[in-house]
C-alpha cells in the first residue's frame, strides 16, 4: 500500500472503527488492572507523572496488540457473525493501515514504558504483546489449549503496574497475575460455548467446538472458578488487603462458582450467558473492593 494511499485511508478513518480495531473495551480493563497493580505496590499514592506514563504506555501497547490481532485474523473474522463487521473484514479499513496503526501504537507504547517508567515494565509489556499476537493468535487455529495460553498475557497488566512502582516482581504481583488468570478461564469458556457455531465457522478448534454436549467445557469452568476462590484471597494472606476485601472476594467468588455450577447442570444459552455476565461483573467488582480496602488502609 503506497504512502499516498495510506494517507488517504487514514483520513477516512472513523474514531468508532479505530476504537474497535484497538479493542478499546479490553484496553480499558488492561489499564484498570495496571492501575490496581500500581496502587497495591505503593505505600502511598504514586506521583501523577508515573501514573501518566505507565498507564499511557500500557494502553498504547494493548491497543497495538488488539490491532495486530485483527490484522492476522482478518480472514477468519470475515467468516464469523460476531466479528464480520470489524473494520478490516467489513472493508472499512485496509489491512496495511491497520498494520501501521498496530505497529506504531505498540512501538510508541514500549518506548514510553522503557524511557519514562522502568525497563521491567517495558519488558513485561513486550512479553504480553509477543505472547498475544505471535503465540496465542496463531495457536487459536491449531489447538484448544490456546485459551489457556492466551490467559497468560491477559493476566500480566497488574504486574506491569507493580513493576512500574517497585522495579521488581514480588509475591503480590504474582497474586494479582493468578487472580486475572483464573478469572479469564470461565469467562472465555462461557463465550466459547455461546459462540461455538461461530468459532466452528471461523475454523477455530475451541474446546466447545469439540465438545457437543458441553460437559468438558462446563467441568473446566467449574474447576477454574473453584480454584479462583482461594486464589482471590491471596492479597489478604500477603497483607495487601484486609477483612473488607476478604469478605467481598469470598462472596463474589462463591457467586461466580455457583453460576458455573449452574452452567454444568444446564448448558443452555440462557445459563451460559448468565455465567458470562457474572464473569464480566466479577472482575471490576473484586478489583474495586481491593482498591477500596487498600485506600482505607492508607487513611
Amino acid at each position: 500500500m503506497r504512502s499516498s494511499t495510506l494517507s488517504s485511508a487514514a483520513t477516512g478513518l472513523s474514531l468508532r472503527d479505530l476504537a474497535e480495531l484497538t479493542k478499546s473495551g479490553i484496553t480499558g480493563m488492561v489499564v484498570v488492572a495496571a492501575a490496581v497493580g500500581m496502587l497495591l505496590a505503593s505505600r502511598a499514592a504514586p506521583g501523577w507523572s508515573l501514573w501518566l506514563h505507565t498507564l499511557l504506555g500500557t494502553a498504547l501497547v494493548s491497543s497495538g496488540a488488539g490491532a495486530l490481532n485483527q490484522v492476522v485474523e482478518r480472514d477468519r473474522d470475515a467468516r464469523m457473525r460476531r466479528t464480520a463487521n470489524r473494520p478490516i473484514p467489513a472493508g472499512r479499513m485496509h489491512p496495511d493501515l491497520a498494520l501501521f496503526v498496530g505497529v506504531t501504537l505498540s512501538v510508541v507504547g514500549l518506548l514510553e514504558l522503557v524511557l519514562a517508567v522502568a525497563p521491567l515494565a517495558s519488558l513485561l509489556a513486550a512479553a504480553t504483546l509477543v505472547g498475544y499476537v505471535f503465540v496465542y493468535t496463531p495457536m487459536k487455529r491449531a489447538s484448544s489449549l490456546a485459551t489457556v495460553v492466551g490467559a497468560v498475557p491477559g493476566a500480566v497488566p497488574p504486574m506491569i503496574g507493580w513493576a512500574a512502582v517497585t522495579g521488581r516482581l514480588d509475591a503480590g504481583a504474582w497474586a494479582l497475575f493468578a487472580l486475572l488468570f483464573f478469572w479469564q478461564m470461565p469467562h472465555f469458556l462461557s463465550i466459547a460455548w455461546l459462540y461455538r457455531a461461530d468459532y466452528e465457522r471461523g475454523g477455530f478448534p475451541m474446546i466447545s467446538v469439540q465438545d457437543p454436549d458441553g460437559l468438558r467445557t462446563a467441568r473446566q469452568a467449574v474447576l477454574y472458578c473453584a480454584a479462583l476462590v482461594p486464589v482471590s484471597l491471596l492479597p489478604t494472606a500477603l497483607g495487601l488487603a484486609g477483612p473488607i476485601y476478604f469478605g467481598g472476594a469470598l462472596l463474589l467468588g462463591l457467586v461466580f462458582l455457583a453460576a458455573s455450577a449452574h452452567f454444568a447442570l444446564d448448558r443452555g444459552a440462557r445459563v451460559a450467558r448468565r455465567l458470562m455476565l457474572v464473569s464480566i461483573f466479577y472482575l471490576p467488582l473484586v478489583l474495586g473492593i481491593l482498591v477500596v480496602d487498600r485506600l482505607t488502609g492508607w487513611s
